[in-house]
């Protein structure tokens, strides 16, 4: 059989990347890259005079159009005679990130009556200002005894769908009238490319609280919350679901014309960008975890029944690989918790430290803490620098370093952060083995796992758990494109089945991190003191953080 080929494309925060993959051996052909011109606007709109709130994250539509066109045509420069051996094309994104758009699919933001109001833009995943409206629907599920239930996880994050749109409809009404549909921004892409209407399953069971047994949340509930949200399933989120290994429709004449691919290649439902990663890592087998390790953290973990709890939730049965219930939960802060040290806090004399041995400044606080042992330095700190997603689910929690002298030392900081995710981590594969997930190999990709082995071998020693790391550089990227050709199916030049895409076109590194028992006895200790830590500042017998915040909003 001739070599046939897909393209994932992988939606980060701040830029989008293209891949051209091999079906029959996952050989990556070419990569492209390409950042967003406006990158994440939370200060103020492209207008240069809106200013936005605290906790605003918003992104403009242009550039994901933008990273599109040029990563995509990157990929197959040079590459013509490949062309017509491309049978699909697949997506993932960062999510919850939504979308107002008119009844043309334009975004509404792009529309030059609207430029200047920020609720018209793309909200993204990390956009925490609709915390109040989390917390009502959270108050109003309590009263109504659902929230503990399959469908709600015991508590609702300001990053889901509805809080969302409730901060819309409260805030800026006309906005969400106007709007024809609101999207993820996943999906308008697919629908874009397909000119068809098909939603992603993956991404609504996950952030929209749809369930394919009764779709999104009942009217009653909805209108108790907004009277104008009453029917917004059947008005503004309205499409048909398509699951993973589902076509969510095939390419436009116009669209395969932008790109350079063939007309009528199998578009696949766009997928949460963290799921993808479990495909693209290697992940195969109920008793592996996969660990996305970056500016945050994603975990999931194959499960035979539902659950949800603490910030934990399972999603729909098959929304990632078919068959299973994914657990998901994960930091919302990792490598951007390590990069605000380096960045604001580590002094000057580390930066001409690390000059004098040709070492960038991460690399250097990481050779430092490397020489430490385990509980030597005397900190333990709370990962809560972009707030907690398990156990609390809230936004508003902020970062705590617990043990500093005025001989603390700025690897010693470094080395306590890393630990914090590390502690994290921990607690939530805790909820995972609960819920009866068997894990006994953690299967790591992000950019900190290719780079960082001390990382690692820290986590491997927390978590008691063998690490491995995907061979796959692009693993969102890659697993797009492995869903691309489960949606094409084996007729086209695809696979028929996940399992033997994955088999076939990802891989793992042989090299294994093995938890250290001694470490790990020190690492069970400052746990517990973690978790106490971590019990003063619950945010319903704490305010302290939410207080400050509101005190720094207000200023």
């Amino acid at each position: 059989m001739e070599n046939t080929y897909v393209i994932g494309l992988d939606y980060g925060t701040l830029s989008a990347r293209a891949v051209l993959v091999c079906c029959q051996d996952g050989r990556v052909e070419a990569t492209a890259v390409k950042p967003y011109p406006h990158q994440v606007m939370d200060r103020v709109l492209p207008d240069g005079s809106t200013k936005l709130g605290a906790n605003w994250a918003l992104e403009h539509p242009e550039d994901y159009i933008l990273a599109m066109t040029e990563t995509v045509r990157s990929v197959m420069e040079g590459r013509e005679d490949l062309k017509n051996a491309v049978v699909g094309i697949g997506i993932d994104f960062t999510s919850c990130t939504i979308l107002p758009v008119d009844e043309a699919g334009t975004p509404l933001c792009c529309l030059k009556e609207y430029e200047g109001r920020p609720h018209a833009y793309a909200k993204l995943w990390k956009h925490h200002a609709a915390q109040p409206q989390a917390d009502r629907i959270n108050l109003v599920l309590e009263e109504r005894g659902e929230l503990q239930g399959i469908r709600y996880g015991g508590k609702i994050s300001s990053e889901l769908l509805l809080p969302k749109v409730l901060q819309m409809v409260e805030e800026d009404p006309e906005i969400y009238r106007r709007a024809d549909q609101i999207l993820e921004a996943g999906d308008w892409l697919t629908q874009t490319l397909t000119g068809e209407g098909r939603r992603s399953g993956n991404m609504a069971g996950y952030k929209a609280m749809w369930l394919p047994e009764s779709g999104y949340p009942d009217k009653e509930f909805l209108r108790q919350l907004h009277p104008e949200l009453e029917n917004i399933g059947e008005t503004k989120l309205r499409g048909e679901m398509a699951l993973m290994g589902q076509p969510a429709g095939f390419l436009t004449r116009e669209w395969a014309g932008k790109l350079g691919l063939p007309e009528g290649i199998t578009v696949a439902p766009a997928v949460i960008d963290s799921h993808s990663g479990l495909p693209g890592s290697g992940v195969s087998r109920k008793d592996q975890m996969m660990m996305v390790v970056g500016t945050s953290s994603v975990l999931l973990a194959l499960s035979e029944k539902p659950f949800a709890r603490d910030g934990v939730v399972s999603g729909i049965k098959g929304g990632i690989v078919p068959g299973y219930y994914a657990l998901e939960s994960g930091l919302a802060a990792v490598g951007d918790m390590l990069g605000w040290f380096v960045d604001q806090a580590a002094p000057e004399s580390c930066a001409k430290a690390a000059e004098e041995l040709g070492m960038n400044l991460h690399s250097y606080l990481t050779k430092k803490a490397g020489e430490l042992r385990p509980g030597q330095s005397g900190l333990v700190a709370l990962d809560w620098w972009n707030g907690n997603k398990t156990p609390f689910v809230d936004g508003r929690l902020s970062g705590v370093l617990t043990g500093c002298t005025l001989g603390t030392k700025p690897e010693e900081i470094y080395r306590a952060l890393i630990e914090a995710t590390a502690f994290g981590t921990r607690r939530i594969i805790d909820l995972y083995e609960e819920a009866g997930a068997q894990i006994g190999e953690i299967i790591a990709s992000g950019g900190i796992a290719e780079k960082n082995p001390l990382f690692l071998q820290i986590y491997a020693d927390v978590l008691g758990k063998k690490i491995r790391v995907s061979a796959t550089e692009q693993t969102a990227a890659v697993g797009s494109a492995i869903y691309a050709s489960v949606a094409a199916g084996a007729a086209k030049g695809g696979y028929d089945t996940l399992g033997e895409a994955v088999e076939r076109m990802s891989h793992i590194h042989e090299k294994a991190y093995i938890p250290d028992e001694e470490n790990g006895k020190i690492y069970h200790e400052l746990y517990g003191l973690y978790k106490e830590l971590s019990g003063m500042f619950d945010p319903g017998r704490n305010s302290v953080m939410a207080r400050l915040l509101e005190l720094k909003s207000g200023i």
